[in-house]
């Protein structure tokens, strides 16, 4: 999987993106549910007043809130609040003063003068103690209600000593030295440490909002203003959010399969360059299926790495970080959900591998009968073996099926459990935080927002779990592409190219060649020399398995020979690149191949710059011009796939044709006439040694009518040379072809052949 990671380095820049918006949609993630919490715990219950550091206070307040707090809190105090009245402010101020505050009528207020969030934030430590202990001595509220209603006198008094019960609190207080009030505190200070601190906060910012009722400040339009403002930070941190992933799914597409594509190019590239040493080694259904279905897999892996991998640690570390912050004490719990997750994923791959392992193997398998079958449909019913084929194929297909349903069951066990997973966490936290609520150690809003953060982080590891459910598949697939990228070809260019030598054109030599297959014992060939001349037809001829297809692809590199040499031109083929070589030969298979389009595509796949004289007279040599003209659209007369709208015979013929329009120096045919009848046969032979003058031709060939006029005859008998010369010189002198030539001769033919030797030499001299 590794290796193939270097695919991915065109899109460096694409992946720095990505990994940016991750980032961005992760904070974005994480931040809404602080806003949660704070609309619960700001918004909904302090009535939007975020802090005690009081905006405006009426002077009786402030001068109560005076005896609970030490000098120099009260000199910074000073520093911040602004003495508002009417006799202290121009007219004009104190009208605008009075829209805001409406107490102003009555009573003269402070209005605290700075925006600073750091000063804010120590008045509101300064005031709260003191602002909560003048309300519960004045009665503003109780000791046990934090509501904001009045308690009782009992509660109220329960800070006071017993001798100043009944009396004038604060009047008391006035009578006072500095030294019993700082006795004074000290008691109620005492009494307060058993008081928790969200309870005093609460306390104090309920009294705020009593504070700001007084002065007849809008205590409901600052609760929708701030809930309101907090919603749509909500929805724009939404929106970013949504963008960015949008953004990411897009780039990680483009990733993931522009990589594809890359590795399918040189897939497609390696395989084309291979031998048929390197075809031998893979199955062309495994190698449809590496370029296809295993490349999908990692396509598949990329995107999930890119959407998920990369967000699920940024998502998981981001929310540790917060709910680290919300000094919930329920770490714990992150801890028992991540341990049973690892637990459950653990325990299903360790079930679930080796099928992964072997699902791509079966798919190869269900490809390769699926074409075996397809490509002989007419064989099969031929032999009426549908029903066995039948079952052949749904062998292979309930294999590949049932691994894939044991996989899929195995998996659907993943997500209902963690579905419980996520709601016993969840009920944890609301059980455990609900405890904590009622001791006063913990607001509702922290615990909604512990909630949110805990699924984030169990939701990061259940991405990272998904990923781990396609990866042995896709790690089975890369190894497998790599199994093709990392095949080295027997057959490269050499480094240090030759050319060929013009003054030798043509001559084809056999120089004390042999050949052995790849990991075979014996040789195939041995010990083979001959020399096929321009002007010239050398004709080779063998019983089944001698070895004249191996010979042939010899020279145009399909294999590389075993010892000794070939020489095309005087040039030993594996010191020229294999363009140069293959550029010099028109190769026509015994099977006829031809690829969609039009006939004139497939006569001039070999020469796409040949004129349409060229074509018509490749045809015309082919014999192929006759069915050609009697098409609708003759010459752009459509080919089917793999040239199914035509016959063996006229597939035939369009493959010698493509040949002949390439105007090689060398024509191979590979047993290319069998498809042909006799007469179109010797027509055809007649036309091609009337045309084709310059040209070196080597033919294999089965019938002995088809060689019966050349000049060379090579006669193969297990892969080894036992006769050489024309046909009524070997009918004399070489009995593996007097055999051939029994076979498929009457005895007068061939007694006549022998009788009339000098004869059948002038004629061919002649013609």
């Amino acid at each position: 999987m590794k290796k193939l990671m270097r695919y991915l380095k065109p899109f460096r820049l694409s992946i720095l993106a990505v990994v940016v918006l991750l980032v961005i949609q992760a904070f974005s993630d994480l931040s809404l549910p602080q806003y949660t919490s704070d609309i619960v715990d700001v918004g909904i219950q302090q009535g939007g007043i975020e802090d005690t550091a009081l905006e405006a206070v009426r002077v009786s307040t402030y001068q109560k809130m005076q005896y609970f707090m030490s000098s120099e809190d009260s000199e910074y105090l000073s520093k911040y609040y602004k003495y508002v009245g009417k006799d202290s402010s121009s007219e004009s101020e104190y009208k605008e003063y009075i829209k805001d505050y409406p107490i102003l009528e009555s009573e003269d207020i402070y209005v605290l003068d700075t925006k600073d969030k750091e000063v804010r934030e120590k008045i509101s430590s300064i005031i709260a103690k003191p602002l909560f202990i003048s309300a519960v001595l004045d009665g503003s509220i109780s000791m046990g209600d934090d509501s904001g209603e009045s308690g009782d006198d009992s509660d109220s008094m329960s800070f006071l000593p017993p001798e100043l019960e009944g009396q004038d609190v604060f009047a008391a207080l006035s009578m006072m030295t500095e030294e019993q009030v700082a006795q004074l505190n000290e008691e109620i200070n005492v009494k307060l440490k058993e008081v928790p601190e969200s309870i005093l906060d609460q306390g104090a910012v309920t009294i705020v909002k009593l504070e700001y009722e007084a002065i007849g400040i809008d205590v409901g339009k600052i609760q929708n203003n701030y809930i309101a403002i907090a919603g749509f930070k909500m929805i724009g941190l939404a929106i970013v959010g949504m963008i960015a992933a949008i953004i990411v799914g897009y780039l990680a597409s483009r990733i993931a399969a522009g990589t594809s594509k890359n590795i399918r190019g040189k897939v497609f590239e390696k395989v084309v360059g291979f031998s048929n040493a390197e075809f031998d080694k893979f199955s062309t259904a495994s190698l449809i299926t590496r370029s296809t279905n295993d490349i999908q897999q990692v396509q598949m892996l990329l995107v999930m790495m890119f959407r998920m991998v990369l967000y699920a640690p940024i998502l998981g570390i981001g929310g540790i970080i917060k709910v680290t912050n919300t000094e919930t004490s329920m770490a714990w719990i992150i801890a028992v959900a991540v341990g049973t997750i690892l637990v459950l994923v653990g325990t299903l791959m360790i079930i679930a591998m080796p099928k992964f392992k072997s699902m791509q193997k079966l798919v190869d398998r269900l490809n390769l009968v699926t074409r075996e079958i397809l490509t002989g449909l007419p064989v099969i019913r031929a032999f009426s073996r549908e029903k066995h084929e039948e079952k052949r194929f749904d062998i292979a297909n309930k294999d590949l099926t049932r691994t894939n349903l044991f996989v899929n069951r195995t998996m659907t066990f993943m997500m209902p459990i963690m579905m419980f997973v996520m709601n016993g966490i969840t009920l944890m936290i609301i059980w455990f935080g609900g405890k904590g609520i009622d001791s006063g150690n913990l607001q509702v809003g922290d615990m909604m927002a512990f909630i949110q953060y805990t699924m984030q982080i169990v939701m990061s590891f259940l991405m990272l779990t998904m990923v781990s459910i396609m990866l042995p598949r896709a790690a089975v697939s890369a190894n497998r592409i790599m199994e093709v990228l990392d095949t080295q070809s027997l057959i490269n260019d050499p480094k240090d190219k030759k050319s060929f030598n013009t003054a030798k054109k043509g001559v084809v030599e056999f120089k004390n060649m042999s050949f052995r297959y790849p990991n075979a014992e014996e040789d195939v060939l041995e010990d083979i020399n001959f020399i096929a001349k321009p002007g010239e037809t050398t004709a080779i001829i063998g019983s089944t398995g001698s070895g004249k297809s191996t010979l042939i692809n010899l020279i145009p590199r399909l294999y590389d020979a075993t010892q000794g040499e070939i020489l095309i031109d005087g040039v030993n083929v594996k010191d020229v690149s294999q363009h140069d070589l293959r550029a010099k030969i028109g190769f026509v298979p015994q099977k006829g191949v031809l690829f969609s389009g039009t006939i004139d595509s497939n006569i001039r796949y070999g020469k796409q710059e040949a004129t349409e004289e060229d074509i018509k007279r490749a045809a015309r040599i082919a014999q192929a011009q006759d069915f050609i003209e009697e098409k609708p659209e003759q010459y752009d007369e459509a080919i089917s796939q793999g040239g199914s709208n035509v016959s063996g015979g006229q597939k035939q013929r369009l493959s010698i044709a493509r040949a002949i329009a390439k105007d090689p120096d060398i024509y191979i045919f590979d047993d290319s006439f069998s498809a042909l009848d006799f007469k179109t046969d010797a027509t055809l032979r007649k036309t091609l040694h009337e045309e084709i003058t310059d040209s070196t031709i080597i033919i294999v060939a089965q019938r002995i009518s088809t060689i019966l006029h050349a000049e060379q005859i090579i006669v193969l008998d297990e892969g080894k040379i036992v006769g050489k010369g024309t046909h009524a010189q070997l009918l004399e002198n070489c009995d593996v072809y007097r055999q051939i030539a029994s076979s498929q001769l009457s005895e007068k033919e061939i007694e006549a052949s022998i009788a009339n030797k000098e004869t059948v030499k002038g004629e061919e001299s002649h013609e």
